[in-house]
């Protein structure tokens, strides 16, 4: 172990983040409308209290977290009927654009090399004034949840 206490070759999640989003692409929230108009599927992977304070975006697929893998790998026979091959254009948002990132990088480990995150995530989405709509507690789960 090195002096610090950190084991060798370890990384601060600052230092993985940097490293993640050496590897992928990321867009600004006036971009992502554009992006599902041409086909791209926009996913949210949000918490459920997160979307009921907040909102939701409209049109984005609600996945929990501990189960996006499995429901974006084309090759995963759990995965979402909108995922049809490997060269589906995902964006990711998160609440403020960080979890998103190593999102995006997982997705493009998967093989969906076209998988996007969104800067700032819903808080810069929201903060730009685009659309937002309201989500009811029994509503929040709508999306995609369980696990694998």
């Amino acid at each position: 172990m090195s002096p610090t206490g950190r084991p060798p070759g370890a990384r601060t999640v600052d230092e993985l983040l940097a490293q993640v989003r050496s590897r992928i692409d990321r867009i600004r929230p006036e971009e992502v409308a554009a992006r599902v108009a041409a086909g791209a599927l926009l996913v949210d992977t949000r918490p459920w209290e997160q979307r009921v304070r907040d909102g939701a975006v409209p049109g984005a697929v609600v996945v929990d977290r501990n189960v996006l893998e499995w429901r974006l790998d084309p090759a995963s026979p759990d995965r979402l009927p909108q995922v049809t091959g490997y060269d589906l254009d995902v964006v990711v948002l998160c609440n403020e654009g960080y979890s998103s990132s190593l999102v995006a990088d997982t997705l493009r480990t998967l093989g969906l090399t076209r998988a996007v995150d969104v800067i700032g995530g819903f808080e810069a989405w929201a903060a730009q004034g685009l659309p937002v709509i309201g989500v009811r507690p029994a509503d929040a789960d709508a999306g995609v949840t369980g696990s694998r």
